[in-house]
């Protein structure tokens, strides 16, 4: 019965660590989806500015607002690109962490098969056994009303 009993607790932990890989994961997830909508802010912020300095472009500009400009933009393509690289970032960690809730997963289907397979084995010795106290109790009885008559 220990064997069962150290089965059972390993389960169980092996479903806390499970329960706790999915919660990494969706915290990663949503990490990642906040960086992405960051992203997605400057990129769509810096189409808007680039649109409205194109309706623009037939006016006379000072070369001093051109050289703002463009240094504005340069300045914004270059946050765009970090946040790709923080948008990569958070892509391998999203990796990361389904491999280890795929792990926690197969260790604790793995127990659990284990458990079932061994609880079904107590139940198979428990059974033998009840089969053999039954087998001894009727050969008693037979010996006895055997030399009873």
């Amino acid at each position: 019965m220990s064997t069962l009993n150290a089965l059972t607790v390993a389960v169980e932990v092996a479903s806390r660590k499970r329960d706790e890989a999915l919660r990494l994961l969706q915290d990663a997830q949503g990490a990642q989806q906040a960086a992405q909508d960051q992203l997605n802010q400057l990129q769509g912020y810096a189409r808007e500015t680039e649109g409205r300095w194109g309706m623009r472009a037939d006016a006379a500009v000072q070369p001093e607002v051109m050289f703002h400009h463009y240094h504005f933009m340069g300045r914004l393509d270059h946050a765009a690109g970090l946040q790709s690289g923080v948008v990569d970032d958070h892509a391998q960690r999203v990796a990361l962490a389904q491999q280890q809730l795929r792990d926690a997963e197969v260790r604790l289907a793995s127990l659990r098969k284990l458990l079932e397979k061994r609880q079904m084995e107590a139940l198979q010795a428990q059974a033998r056994r009840d089969q053999k106290m039954t087998d001894e109790r009727a050969a008693l009885r037979h010996r006895s009303s055997a030399h009873g008559h």
